[in-house]
Parts: structure tokens; sequence; C-alpha cells
């Protein structure tokens, strides 16, 4: 009975170290491309405008809801410690409940969502793909609109949180969708 219980510790410790490893390694690489995406902006108004959410639909869509949720909730977790990983040099718990709190709640949502969709398949077509990115981007500002309306008005919240950022969102969802279909398959030859 011993020997049969340490076979198969042996077994699913030989399978289960390798496989936390890479996961480990995946969020941990994920939470490094949003801090750079959070970096990367582009003059916008009402905000500069960075390329966090094509990398949380990117993510969702190529490592599944566990390891992008992992790697999302290390970034989220990285900001509130104060480390310097969000659009701008702030950081810490007044970053993460300030205005753009919602938006960093609906990258956690929006990269389950995207991460579900695809591990079900839904992401295997072009349409599906798109659609799921697209559905992504809607999770975050549902979630960016409903944090900023308790605090300035439904109005203006949509005036300054949503609309200024229609045009950009559909070029996101489609830079998205393009690395989404291209990454796997590079990196599948390396």
């Amino acid at each position: 009975m011993h020997e049969q219980f340490a076979n198969v510790a042996r077994r699913v410790g030989a399978w289960t170290a390798p496989r936390l490893l890479t996961g480990g390694a995946a969020a941990i690489g994920g939470a490094l491309l949003l801090t750079l995406s959070a970096k990367w902006q582009v003059p916008f108004y009402p905000v500069p405008m960075t390329m966090q959410t094509l990398v949380v639909l990117a993510l969702g869509a190529i490592l599944g809801p566990r390891l992008a949720v992992a790697a999302v909730t290390l970034y989220l977790a990285e900001g509130l410690a104060g480390l310097p990983v969000f659009a701008g040099a702030s950081a810490g718990p007044a970053y993460v409940f300030g205005p753009t709190g919602g938006y960093l709640v609906g990258f956690l949502a929006s990269a389950a969502l995207v991460g579900a969709l695809a591990a079900r398949g839904a992401t295997r077509s072009l349409i599906g793909l798109t659609a799921a990115m697209a559905l992504g981007h809607v999770v975050i500002f549902a979630c960016g609109f409903a944090w900023l309306a308790v605090a300035l008005g439904a109005s203006k919240a949509f005036a300054l949180g949503v609309a200024p950022f229609y045009l950009a969102t559909a070029l996101k969802t489609a830079l998205a969708v393009a690395l989404a279909r291209t990454l796997p398959s590079l990196a599948s030859r390396f």
C-alpha cells in the first residue's frame, strides 16, 4: 500500500512540477507584458492611452483563464504593493482605488472571460476570436464606467471614461486578434 502511494505521489510530482514552473513563468511574463504595456503611452484626450487592454485580451486568448487571471492578479498585486507597474509613476492603494480602479478590476474579469471562451474553443475561428476580444473590451469598459459613475455620475463617466475610446478600442481589439492568432504559431516554432 505504501509503495502504491509513493508511486502515485511520484507520478503526480513529476507531472506537476514542470507545469507549475511553466505556469509560473507564464504568469510572471504576462505581468511583465502588462507593465510594459502600461508604460507604452499614446497621447490621447482625456488621458494618455496605454496598450494594457490589448495585452489583457491577448493573455486571455493565449494563456486561458487560469494563467491569464494569475498574470493579471500578479500585476495588480505588484501595483497594490507600490511597485511602479501602472501607467505613469503612481502605484499603491491610492492608485488602485482611484479613478482607474474599475478598469483594473475589469482587466481581471476580462482575462477570465476571454480565457474561458478560449478554453471552450470559441476563439478558434476569426469571428469567435474577434467576438471574444470585443466582449473582453466591453467588460473592461463596463467595470471602468461603473466605478467612475459612482464618483462622477453616469453622464460624466461615460463622456470621460468610455466615449473618447471607441476608435482606439476597435483598433486595439483588431491588434489583440492579430496577436492571439500569430503568437502561438510563432512560439511553437521555437
